[in-house]
């Protein structure tokens, strides 16, 4: 099924490249017993070279469910789970809708 085109805030042009802000319905995060979480990696094995960091919000859920899905299993955990944030409130997982 096919993502919904969004709604066209503005648009850029540079070069050949087209930049366009759209609204979202929803920012979901990936959160840590109820806190957001940052997601960095390095390669100790190499001459330091930074960490890179990876993202942890998402405008899509898919993406941030498989997120913490995935974290859950490699740290043998539930404390993972998602949050959305919302033009009105944000969200928690243990809130009622």
């Amino acid at each position: 099924m096919a993502r919904p085109q969004p709604t066209i805030i503005c648009t850029h042009m540079e070069g050949d490249r087209v930049f366009e802000v759209g609204e979202a319905d929803a920012v979901y995060a990936v959160l840590y017993q109820g806190q957001p979480i940052k997601v960095r990696t390095h390669n100790p094995a190499q001459a330091y070279q930074g960490y890179k960091y990876g993202r942890a919000s998402f405008q899509e859920p898919g993406h941030a469910v498989r997120l913490a899905k995935k974290l859950n299993a490699v740290h043998d955990t539930d404390a993972f789970s998602v949050g959305i944030m919302t033009v009105k409130r944000i969200l928690l997982p243990d809130e009622n809708d």
